[in-house]
């Protein structure tokens, strides 16, 4: 309970001093009031679209009680971008209610390193929504400006970009900001998808038949989909097909192992591993002679 009681605590700590941050950037600035259909997101998209209920439901019940940062839109007159508070900007915008705002002249640069850098004093950005985030502020700006953004070292970087190239957006986005997941677990994904012979393909599609799951557990499912099974020597154990389809049952023992397809089930996958059988092991020889020769 203590444990608890002491990361509410440092998340309470943390929002504070992101709200005293922001505050202080509003010194000497006026407050005010613009409708939220004049404010636009950033050109640069931090984090992935989650959850806003109870930010709402705040909203409704205490009003909007810290400004978001905003600069004329450098293109269109009479409107503006947010450098930060975009899930306040969300909130109001569907709760139909003007937003309090600081209107700053930014250039690009300063918008996205105050975008980047009141995240990082929150807290609330995961792992792969910063390393995305990265990704996106690399098309225009120097590693030294996405440094100072994200309040992140060089390999840090490098490492974040790396990761951003290797996975297939697409299967970045399925499985969304998965809050708790770090680097190490990233990463693991990553080399097991570069396995993969369709680059990940199929695993998209796997991921997006997860949509009921929370983003964490659409990880988890994903990472578990391409992970080899192991089988225990004397249990058997069920092979699914993608879609929780019975494919067969292996049951590995010290002496030999049994693979047993359900002919009625799948009598064509039968009488085609059959028939691949010989393939495979010469496939097999030929890996063992080029491990010889090398």
């Amino acid at each position: 309970m203590a444990a608890v009681t002491k990361t509410l605590g440092d998340l309470n700590d943390r929002s504070r001093r992101a709200n005293e941050i922001e505050r202080k950037l509003a010194e000497g600035q006026s407050v005010v009031e613009l409708e939220a259909d004049l404010i636009e997101p950033s050109f640069v998209q931090d984090r992935m679209e989650g959850d806003i209920d109870g930010l709402k439901a705040s909203i409704r019940e205490q009003g909007q009680q810290v400004p978001i940062l905003v600069r004329p839109h450098p293109d269109q007159a009479g409107r503006y971008q947010v450098a930060f508070g975009h899930r306040r900007h969300r909130a109001l915008r569907e709760l139909e209610l003007p937003v309090k705002a600081v209107v700053r002249a930014l250039s690009d640069e300063e918008l996205v390193i105050a975008q980047g850098q009141e995240n990082n004093e929150r807290e609330d950005l995961s792992f792969i929504e910063k390393a995305r985030f990265a990704g996106r502020l690399r098309e225009r700006f120097s590693r030294e400006i996405i440094m100072s953004s994200l309040s992140i070292d060089k390999s840090t970087l490098s490492i974040m970009l790396q990761l951003v190239d290797a996975l297939p957006l697409e299967l970045i986005e399925a499985i969304g900001p998965a809050p708790g997941v770090g680097r190490p677990s990233w990463q693991q994904l990553s080399d097991l998808v570069a396995k993969t012979q369709d680059g990940g393909v199929d695993l998209v599609n796997h991921a997006r038949s997860l949509a009921g799951l929370s983003s964490e557990e659409r990880f988890k499912q994903t990472l578990a989909h391409l992970r080899p099974r192991r089988v225990e020597r004397g249990l058997p154990d069920v092979m699914s097909t993608s879609d929780g389809g019975r494919l067969a049952q292996v049951k590995n023992s010290k002496s030999k192992l049994e693979i047993t397809i359900d002919k009625k089930a799948t009598p064509a996958f039968a009488a085609f591993v059959l028939n691949q059988l010989p393939a495979l092991f010469e496939a097999h020889e030929a890996a063992n002679q080029r491990k010889k020769e090398a």
